[in-house]
């Protein structure tokens, strides 16, 4: 489960980016806290802070804004510059502890498949999975377990074993991982087919006609 930290939060009066730059400047990111049917709150935070806390993890926080109420928040979506190194702004929405909410995780693969010890090709085609869960117990990740995954093996959705509490509407026969047979390479030289039969070039029967001519 994503560890919960607690963030300070100064509230924030002016808005427009001009302002939002010169918080940057200052190493501050702005924020929004909305949900639940209250007021929407205008924030500053840390930057530094708030990049920590992503590091380790963290999905829901608590807010404290100054002189206001410790209030439980989910980062429901972050914004980043062009290069996708600068933390732009962050939204926040207000959860309870007995709240389930919709969220995605990666899928963490663990083990080696002997399927490709064989020849195989390991192909991953879902990397995410959309769950719902309680606000305060979302996984890091889903563990996929690909230590027994032969040549030709199939691992769907419905063979995860997600944790207790943890649903998901994904369609549970599509695939997660699997491990194929590589495509048959042309042999070096080979010549490719056409369909159909070709005739070869018969030089010296052209060499012939153009000496009667001659």
């Amino acid at each position: 489960m994503a560890e919960t930290v607690t963030l300070g939060a100064n509230a924030r009066k002016e808005n427009g980016s001009q302002a939002a730059r010169r918080l940057r400047r200052e190493g501050k990111v702005p924020a929004v806290l909305y949900g639940h049917k209250e007021a929407t709150i205008m924030l500053t935070l840390d930057r530094d802070e708030v990049t920590k806390a992503l590091r380790h993890g963290a999905r829901v926080v608590d807010l404290k804004p100054e002189g206001g109420k410790e209030e439980k928040a989910f980062i429901r979506e972050l914004q980043w510059d062009h290069l996708g190194k600068t933390l732009m702004h962050v939204d926040f929405t207000r959860v309870s502890l007995d709240e389930r909410i919709n969220v995605t995780v990666r899928l963490e693969l663990r083990g080696i498949a002997p399927g490709v010890s064989g020849g195989g090709v390991l192909d991953q085609p879902l990397h995410e999975l959309e769950i719902e869960c309680l606000a305060i117990s979302i996984p890091e990740s889903i563990r996929v377990n690909i230590a027994e995954l032969q040549l030709g093996g199939v691992i769907h959705v419905k063979d995860l074993h997600l944790p207790e509490g943890v649903t998901t509407s994904v369609d549970p026969e599509a695939i997660v991982v699997h491990v194929t047979t590589p495509a048959a390479e042309a042999e070096p030289g080979a010549i490719p087919e056409t369909g159909g039969s070709v005739e070869p070039e018969v030089i010296g029967k052209a060499k012939e006609e153009e000496e009667s001519e001659s």
